[in-house]
């Protein structure tokens, strides 16, 4: 019995051994009754644990120390770090495979959908339960006659509708929406209309379509093909297009072709000038298809999130589909959804709106409104921050942003609460966080069938990413430069925080000659020219500002790239136009656009943007100065767009727009046309989308009618300028 004893006891410090490197080996057994375990066959790993710890020299070598908690979290934020870059990663593949290459992908696909779509478009057969198999019909029989002359038309056409047939009613290779880059190829190279004017087809695609949508395009579509498959009856006899076609169109559509011998050099070269006019000439701008999105007017929604009056929805959404426009946008209001208890969403309103939208056959973008809505300008509408966040501020009014004097502005959520819980134990990101979520799991199902095409994340004042530095409760009026809005006890305490880390302690406050709402550059210390700006502390200053707000946007976009996977998300830019000319452009400052004349301060924070892949809707306030002959405010409106959509740009960004203030004549339309589709840029840029602010109902029906849908087609790219 003892003898069991003492060798269960040896084989347990063995294994003790093994599992802790560091572990200083027992003493050797001297005991006669361990001897038959010391006399047994040693297995694999004790023998590695022997010879490690058979030299004290490669037992320090080898060992293992033990990860402290800090480095331990470390890695656990570098894993989360890695997981989030390989979903972006993904998400942009997706996305491109469904733009680009049109392939039908579920909202959330995972590798088994994309191999299963990859297989399909190289003319497989994958069945539901995985079985993949190659099916192409069988080759027609070759006659002696057929090496000698090529097949009649007839004959092609025949195997072209058998084969149109069988792919119908097999479903070997499914239909999709749109064509592949592939399948464009072979139309370019395939293509027997003549190069007179070089324009592009006038087939419309829209990347967002539905499936419900797609019988409608494939019918345009084949229709196209007919129209040029019987441009040319010699070019269709050919069995070398008859090949070509085969090889690039996978066995889809036998398609026309001009690559006969008599034709090879001549046509084909003609050709080939006609596809280069279509990709590089002047004509391209004009005619890309831009998507028009009109926002619908806010107050349709009650403050108990009912709508107010279904047929004028009806009535409304019917007037702009015979306008033609893609979509409407609509905004979710935080105050109305969450309005009086934490983590309580009320959606009834929106579902009953969102249900006519759909029976319309519009797509839908929505906006996360988490700002507050009312004005001199609002037709006495007001939507407030939910009640329970007011009553938070009442006993910490420090929640909302503070100006120099002390005012709160209650339109948002101070960025300084980003992380601190002091809203019913939740920080502010979190109640962002959860309110999008809310939204994503109440609406999975128009999600799931493609209705929902973009969610808008509010980020600032007005749903813009920027700082209330222009409130005109608080007395502005243009052309103010405003004022610096960092005087809550948080974000002061975070300019400490960052002096401190800079060696300066002083600097831990906010500049005091700033001025106020209504003052102009050269009235300060801090905006004149050679001003307090551009000195050191002046430079540490507008870092600090501009970080908080690129901060709050990292932040806020990181946890909707969670809630919308695979969703195209928009952030809206501001136009800070006025006062641009001057040296220290005083007023972009105060909004948080570190944008002095010596430097791009649009360039950091586009760069965030541009690792979430979202979309910058650039908000066109105007194309010039309101007293273009008293311009006191020395603004440059067409620089700033300039400056704006280059930089997103060259940063790689989608780029929509959206006019600041409703148009009302051709001119106004005409050079919205001019910035959405840039004449002169060199990698024929052109705006993702356009999101349209509407007059009036009664002003556009009676005035305007005619050049909003002048400018409509003009974005369709059906008329050119």
């Amino acid at each position: 019995m003892n003898t069991n004893a003492n060798a269960m006891n040896h084989c347990f410090a063995a294994a003790t051994q093994d599992l802790d490197p560091q572990h200083s080996p027992p003493p050797p057994a001297t005991s006669t009754s361990t001897q038959p375990y010391h006399q047994q066959p040693q297995p694999q790993r004790r023998l590695r644990g022997f010879a490690a710890t058979n030299s004290n020299s490669n037992a320090a070598a080898t060992a293992t120390p033990i990860k402290s908690r800090k480095e331990r979290d470390k890695e656990k934020e570098r894993t989360k770090l890695r997981e989030r870059h390989r979903r972006a990663i993904t998400s942009r593949m997706l996305a491109g495979l469904r733009q680009y290459g049109n392939f039908p992908l579920p909202a959330r696909a995972d590798m088994n959908d994309v191999i299963a779509a990859l297989a399909r478009e190289a003319g497989w057969t994958v069945e539901p339960d995985g079985t993949t198999y190659r099916q192409t019909p069988p080759p027609p029989p070759i006659h002696p006659q057929s090496q000698s002359q090529p097949p009649p038309a007839s004959h092609f056409n025949s195997v072209q509708q058998n084969n149109s047939n069988a792919s119908n009613v097999q479903g070997v290779n499914p239909v999709r929406s749109v064509e592949s880059p592939l399948y464009s190829g072979a139309l370019r190279n395939c293509s027997v209309r003549p190069s007179v004017d070089c324009q592009p087809s006038t087939l419309r695609v829209d990347e967002n379509l539905s499936p419900a949508s797609l019988d409608s395009v494939v019918a345009e579509r084949d229709a196209k093909l007919d129209k040029y498959s019987s441009a040319s009856a010699s070019a269709r006899d050919s069995p070398e297009c008859l090949k070509t076609s085969q090889a690039l169109l996978g066995g889809e559509t036998y398609f026309s072709c001009i690559m006969n011998n008599s034709l090879h050099h001549g046509r084909f070269l003609q050709l080939v000038q006609d596809v280069h006019c279509r990709e590089h000439g002047n004509g391209l701008p004009e005619t890309s298809y831009i998507p028009v999105y009109v926002k619908l007017a806010t107050g349709l929604i009650s403050n108990f999130c009912q709508l107010m009056d279904p047929e004028g929805v009806k009535v409304e959404l019917q007037h702009l589909r015979s306008l033609n426009v893609d979509g409407v946008i609509v905004d979710c209001w935080w105050g109305i959804i969450e309005a009086w208890t934490p983590k309580k969403y009320e959606w009834a309103g929106y579902r009953e709106m969102f249900n006519i939208i759909r029976e319309f056959g519009m797509k839908l973008q929505v906006a996360m409104a988490f700002h507050e809505y009312g004005g001199p300008d609002t037709g006495g509408i007001f939507i407030s921050l939910p009640q329970w966040v007011l009553e938070i501020g009442k006993n910490n009014q420090d929640i909302f942003f503070t100006d120099r004097e002390g005012r709160r502005n209650t339109e948002c959520l101070s960025w300084g609460i980003d992380k601190e819980r002091v809203l019913k134990g939740r920080t502010g990101i979190e109640i962002y966080f959860d309110f999008m979520r809310s939204f994503r799991t109440e609406f999975d199902d128009l999600f799931t069938e493609g209705l929902i095409s973009a969610v808008e994340v509010g980020l600032g004042a007005s749903g813009e990413l920027k700082y209330p530095s222009f409130s005109e409760r608080m007395g502005w009026r243009y052309p103010g430069i405003g004022e610096f809005q960092c005087h809550d006890k948080y974000l002061l305490q975070n300019l400490q925080r960052a002096a401190k880390l800079r060696g300066h302690s002083f600097w831990g406050r906010a500049p005091d000659n700033a001025g106020y709402y209504n003052s102009k550059p050269h009235e300060t210390g801090f905006f004149c020219d050679s001003g307090d700006y551009d000195s050191y502390y002046g430079r540490f200053f507008r870092h600090w500002y501009t970080q908080v707000l690129i901060d709050h946007a990292d932040n806020v976009l990181s946890l909707a790239s969670l809630a919308f996977e695979d969703i195209q998300i928009v952030v809206k830019i501001p136009a800070v136009y006025w006062w641009y000319k001057t040296s220290s452009h005083a007023a972009e400052l105060t909004a948080g656009f570190n944008n002095p004349s010596n430097q791009d301060g649009y360039a950091p924070l586009f760069e965030v943007l541009k690792n979430h892949a979202v979309t910058m809707k650039f908000v066109i306030s105007g194309f010039q100065a309101p007293y273009p002959e008293i311009d006191e405010a020395l603004s440059d409106p067409m620089a700033l767009n300039w400056q704006v959509l280059n930089s997103g740009w060259d940063k790689g960004l989608n780029v929509a727009g959206q006019n600041g203030q409703p148009c009302y004549n051709r001119e106004e339309f005409t050079r919205l046309v001019e910035t959405a589709k840039p004449r002169d840029h060199p990698d024929r840029r052109h705006f993702s989308f356009f999101a349209f602010q509407q007059p009036s109902p009664s002003i556009q029906r009676t005035i305007c009618f005619p050049e909003i849908d002048y400018f409509i087609k003009s974005m369709h790219g059906e008329v050119s300028n």
